[in-house]
């Protein structure tokens, strides 16, 4: 018996519940992993929720990150004993997921845990921050150098802004963090931003082009937020875009890209190729400081993921939740 949290659906209405299960309730896949960690995201919020129609089958385990041990492999990948991490794939939307003792899925959507991490450490990164690293990779993959200018970084009291902040500043780069937040200016500077501005400058319908500014931009935010951040790019910028928490829409023009030659850059990090990941989990053991972790996320029980979700999407949540599935 092992214990996870389950969507049901009767009625067109939802609901979740702590549930106890068998090893035969689990669905197909070729690895079993014991789970220790999983996480709180934003879309996990929005499922556990119910706000958004995140869940495509019922019943489901939610929870689209994870880390554990391998219990039992049918693939020569893997091997019982063995450390791994899970992000995306459509796990806790249309596979059960990790918020639960146990998860048993595909072997191609599993890396092995990255040295120098351990399970804990991989959900305070999480999906978030794999995220965050990927931001990062396309800014430098779009020659973005520190010696450009200064990296605005939207939501950044956030699980991937956190990230994108400590990153970035760690490898040299001005950061300039945006958010409505102001008791985390604090907690942004440690991470190493150089300023903090309230997301309140940005929030509002603006120009279609404002002074140049940045060089770069992590933006996990959307709507009018990234319209007023592309707007206020420097020359040939580079905007990552890769959040909608204010929203789905851009009100934006066409000016900043056809008069500024500014880039936007969209990161998707569900179904992105295992190469990549793997490029990212590496870049993360190395560019991230493992110190701030500490700093940028906070714990929580199986029995807490209900409530706590409904805060998380009030906007009340610094950096990351790791939930301990076994409490």
């Amino acid at each position: 018996m092992f214990q996870g949290l389950l969507i049901e659906k009767n009625d067109d209405k939802q609901s979740i519940a702590l549930k106890q299960f068998e090893d035969s309730d689990l669905p197909e896949g070729d690895v079993v992993v014991q789970v220790e960690y999983s996480t709180i995201n934003y879309k996990d919020a929005l499922a556990v929720t119910g706000s958004s129609p995140i869940a495509k089958i019922y019943p489901l385990v939610p929870g689209i990150d994870f880390a554990g041990t391998v219990l039992s492999s049918e693939t020569p990948e893997y091997s019982a004993g063995q450390k791994v991490v899970l992000n995306g794939w459509g796990v806790g939307e249309k596979h059960w997921g990790g918020l639960a003792e146990r998860a048993k899925v595909k072997s191609d959507w599993l890396v092995h845990l990255p040295d120098g991490f351990d399970t804990k450490q991989a959900m305070a990164i999480g999906t978030a921050g794999y995220t965050a690293m990927l931001c990062v990779m396309a800014l430098e993959e779009q020659g973005v150098k520190p010696s450009d200018g200064e990296i605005i970084v939207s939501g950044a009291s956030g699980g991937v802004g956190s990230v994108a902040v400590s990153v970035l500043a760690k490898l040299g780069y001005t950061v300039v963090a945006l958010t409505g937040k102001a008791h985390e200016h604090d907690y942004l500077k440690e991470l190493g931003a150089t300023e903090v501005l309230d997301r309140s400058l940005f929030s509002e319908p603006g120009r279609p082009l404002n002074r140049e500014r940045f060089a770069g931009a992590v933006d996990c935010v959307g709507s009018t937020t990234l319209a007023n951040i592309c707007a206020s790019m420097k020359y040939g910028g580079v905007v990552t875009a890769c959040g909608l928490a204010g929203g789905f829409d851009f009100p934006s023009t066409v000016m900043p890209f056809i008069l500024r030659g500014v880039t936007l850059v969209g990161i998707e990090s569900v179904m992105c190729p295992k190469p990549q990941r793997l490029e990212a989990w590496r870049r993360l053991a190395e560019d991230l400081n493992v110190e701030h972790l500490t700093k940028m996320s906070s714990e929580i029980g199986l029995s807490e993921v209900i409530p706590t979700s409904a805060s998380l999407l009030k906007g009340v949540i610094k950096g990351r939740l790791i939930v301990d599935v076994a409490r």
